[in-house]
């Protein structure tokens, strides 16, 4: 398929002006049947069949206006292009090309455009994704519209700068719902079958990339905030589930929605606010104005951590923060994803903090987002926040900057902008920025010069040096003793040593050790520092026990510790009162380990002195996430992985014990799912699988009735059977995932052997359960009997990607990519693959980012 250039895009916004979208989908079967039109099948240009299961109807009606005469190109991607009329008259289908079709000729005015085809369900997550729920036979779709994969649903002129009316009248099943941008109203039963027939109110004008369409028998909960309908929508099978959980998010939905409505001089924009948990969803959510999609394990069967209970709110809060950074105002093109996703990160975080109950969320995002950033911009393919326009030339180059970067390095960004900035100016900004562009497009340049209406100082600069540069920098202290002051008193000098080049506005914590218990670390009045001009302090006193660069994390960079304060924080880091301040701690540990400069084995050693005595739920789980993923499987040698895997079980024993009372559950849970994920002999959690409980709690749920099941697998104690009957004990959608992952677990050649087959050879394998083959068939306790497919990988996977596409392409990449097998050969031969100039980009782009992380585990296993 080809990309849209920037270039491409630019031409055909100065020549048209988009009116209206009418989108007419059958969804029923029962459309007009195989054809001979002109189509694209799986990728490939010629006419073919497919069952009615396979396929839709879709009857797309364009208005528009040429600004003068010239010639452009409508896309779309169907299985059958069935007829094309322009202005009454008919066009020829055979001149589809790829996914183009030339509308040549045209004269200046408006024009109107009539397309007829039969598109094909994804089972992928990409355009109109059906879904058969295995619990009960019900069958449900949502679109995923995004970058270019609205060609897969409708034909578009498909670009973010020529925004639309849309509507659509959708034919379902007459037991379905419909749900759109729009509030839908069922209109009418068809005669010959009884489907519903109904139809969404126009949109205000929208990207192609946002229209939004999901049918089926969704279970749904309504009430009105504000004067607007909202509404929450599940599978029926989860209807129980989301009933549990329903007063929680409609709570968090309302309490986000008043704030940003305080926050934002521009008042909410759509007609309604749905927000739908979809089966197989790629991404966390999808901000469709009106209906948001989340992926449906946000509907918690099982028992959760009010850490996660915190993540599904602040996806709530981001997406919402999407109605106006995206939806209202949207990027002209796709270099400036991050006006988007820094944004809604930003907010998502701050919003929840001041409106809801999870006041603490900035340590989250600092133990878990802000790696994921740092991680990233240290990789051969890190990218600005926001890149050069020529360096996202097509659609294709900009989906592979969904990342780290644009997220969470963006978000950090944009804290360090408010520290500096002040909150008021930065709100009185972003007001004039929607005021001015509000329903159009607008760039990094226009939101600048939003900000720079309300401040002396130069936003110039700092975007220029925050977003238009890569890498991170990294700031390590160094401590000096010497006089201070006029009279020669007893002092300390600190010199702040920047590796980088970005101005720095940072709190440097200091504390000292509680003389009462000689463990407690009591801080004093921190510093305020400004790096580059505060590069060196003098400060009276002695010097503190613990000296922390970034204290409160209000900026984006590496911090280093001083000798003396790595030697407090290696023995007293649970001593630090503030759960923030030791989320920057670990992550300094975390940095230290991963560039080789502290011993896999001492950070392990201290999460073990530590964690038992650590009450943030944020921070146990990303340490012991970090620790159990990372260190122990690859940055630790494989002679030291059961000495590694021990010292994590000891650790979650000891929480266990901690918690028998009952006062911390998401604690308890936590070191729960790390004794099953780190046992090394199976005795103690085969033994709960038999008891269906944990001795003092808590009772086993399918979740970790599946976590058992397959740490079990891969220790080589069960079999076929004993994952039928877990099964058939569970059917959901949650336990054909379970059995996958699973079977491909097994330790025997024959299992090996099915699994690699079904991720590389069935294209009828959804999504979901790819990723949960792939998660299954690499352990590192079965090196010897995957040998053989570290190779075979590589070439599997272009062929693969290059067949199904971007989002198989990139679970390729993330999932079933060797990553346990750190050596020298698995090095080289994933250089030799990048060779190949027809990889499909998102997975080259992973495969690069692999290689890097498995070139750093060997570093870090020899330094």
């Amino acid at each position: 398929m080809s990309a849209l250039t920037r270039n491409e895009a630019q031409l055909r916004a100065r020549l048209l002006d988009v009116h209206h979208y009418a989108v007419t989908l059958d969804l029923t079967g029962h459309g007009t049947g195989h054809g001979t039109g002109h189509g694209t099948g799986h990728g490939t240009t010629g006419t073919g069949t497919a069952d009615a299961d396979e396929t839709f109807d879709s009857t797309t009606v364009i208005r528009f206006t040429a600004r003068t005469a010239g010639d452009t190109f409508v896309e779309l991607k169907p299985q059958e292009l069935r007829s094309v009329t322009l202005d009454g008259r008919p066009l020829d289908p055979a001149a589809l090309e790829d996914n183009r079709l030339p509308l040549t000729g045209l004269t200046e005015g408006p024009h109107e455009l009539h397309l007829d085809t039969r598109m094909r369900y994804s089972r992928t997550g990409e355009g109109l994704h059906r879904f058969t729920d295995p619990a009960d036979g019900e069958t449900y779709l949502y679109s995923q519209m995004f970058m270019d994969d609205v060609q897969r649903v409708f034909p578009a002129f498909d670009q973010p700068d020529l925004k639309a009316v849309f509507e659509f009248t959708v034919t379902a099943p007459a037991h379905w719902t419909v749900l759109a941008n729009g509030i839908t109203t069922r209109l009418a039963d068809r005669d010959t079958d009884g489907a519903g027939i109904w139809q969404s109110a126009p949109t205000p004008v929208i990207s192609t990339y946002l229209a939004a369409v999901a049918a089926g028998p969704w279970h749904s909960v309504t009430t009105e905030h504000a004067g607007l309908p909202f509404g929450i929508h599940c599978r029926r099978s989860l209807a129980p589930h989301m009933d549990a959980d329903a007063d929680e998010i409609l709570s968090i939905t309302k309490d986000c929605f008043d704030r940003y409505q305080e926050k934002f001089g521009e008042p909410y924009p759509f007609d309604s606010y749905d927000q739908a948990f979809v089966p197989e969803f790629n991404a966390g959510a999808m901000e469709n104005p009106g209906l948001v999609t989340f992926r449906d394990e946000f509907i918690y069967r099982s028992a959760v951590t009010d850490t996660e209970r915190q993540s599904r709110a602040m996806v709530i809060a981001h997406e919402m923060a999407h109605m106006w950074f995206g939806d209202l105002v949207t990027l002209a093109w796709f270099d400036d994803i991050w006006l988007n996703e820094s944004f809604a990160e930003y907010m998502g975080y701050q919003t929840l903090t001041e409106a809801t109950r999870f006041t603490d969320t900035w340590t989250d995002f600092g133990v878990t987002r802000k790696p994921w950033g740092y991680d990233a911009d240290q990789r051969p393919s890190t990218h600005p926040v926001a890149p050069a326009p020529d360096d996202v030339p097509d659609t294709a180059s900009a989906l592979l900057n969904f990342d780290g970067i644009s997220y969470a390095k963006g978000a950090s960004a944009l804290r360090q902008l408010v520290a500096w900035l002040g909150e008021k100016d930065f709100l009185a900004g972003i007001n004039t920025h929607f005021a001015r562009h509000k329903f159009a497009n607008a760039s990094l340049a226009d939101f600048i010069d939003s900000l720079a209406a309300h401040t002396e100082r130069d936003v110039r600069a700092w975007a220029d040096i925050w977003l238009r540069t890569t890498g991170t920098d990294t700031l390590t202290p160094r401590i000096e003793e010497a006089a201070h002051g006029a009279d020669g008193a007893a002092g300390w000098t600190l010199t702040v040593d920047r590796r980088g080049s970005r101005p720095h506005h940072i709190t440097v914590g200091m504390y000292d050790r509680d003389p009462a218990d000689g463990r407690t670390l009591e801080p004093r009045e921190p510093l305020a520092l400004d790096i580059p001009s505060d590069e060196v302090v003098s400060v009276g006193g002695a010097r503190p026990a613990l000296l922390l660069l970034n204290d409160g994390d209000f900026t984006y960079a590496k911090v280093r510790l001083d000798d003396t304060s790595l030697e407090t924080v290696l023995h007293g880091l649970s001593g630090i009162p503030d759960a923030l301040t030791r989320a920057v701690v670990w992550n300094a540990l975390r940095d230290m380990v991963r560039d080789g400069e502290l011993d896999p084995q001492e950070y392990l050693l201290t999460a073990e002195a530590h964690l038992p005595e650590e009450h943030d739920l944020a921070i146990v789980q990303g340490v012991l996430s970090f620790a159990r993923t990372q260190v122990a499987v690859r940055y630790v040698a494989p002679e030291g992985r059961t000495a590694a895997l021990a010292t994590l079980t000891t650790i979650a024993r000891d929480l266990i014990r901690r918690t028998e009372d009952g006062s911390e559950p998401g604690l308890r849970l936590t070191a729960v799912r790390t004794l099953i994920d780190s046992a090394t002999r199976p005795d103690t959690i085969d033994a709960w699988l038999a008891d269906d409980t944990v001795p003092g709690g808590p009772a086993l749920d399918p979740e970790l009735r599946w976590r058992i099941l397959a740490r079990l697998a891969v220790l080589g104690t069960v079999e076929e059977a004993d994952i039928d009957a877990a099964l058939a004990a569970d059917p959901s959608a949650t336990g054909q995932e379970g059995a996958a992952r699973c079977r491909a677990s097994l330790p025997t050649p024959e299992a090996k052997a099915a699994a690699w087959n079904r991720l590389f050879h069935d294209d009828s394998l959804s999504n979901y359960l790819f990723s949960a083959t792939a998660q299954g068939f690499w352990q590192p306790e079965q090196a010897d009997l995957v040998e053989e497919y570290v190779t075979r990988y590589y070439a599997d996977a272009v062929a693969l990607g290059a067949r199904r596409g971007p989002a198989i392409g990139e679970a390729a990449g993330r999932w079933a990519f060797p990553a346990y097998a750190i050596d020298e050969a698995n090095l080289q031969a994933g250089h030799a693959c990048l060779a190949n100039p027809d990889i499909l980009p998102l997975l080259r782009r992973k495969l690069v980012d692999q290689l890097d992380d498995l070139a750093r585990a060997l570093r870090v296993r020899t330094a």
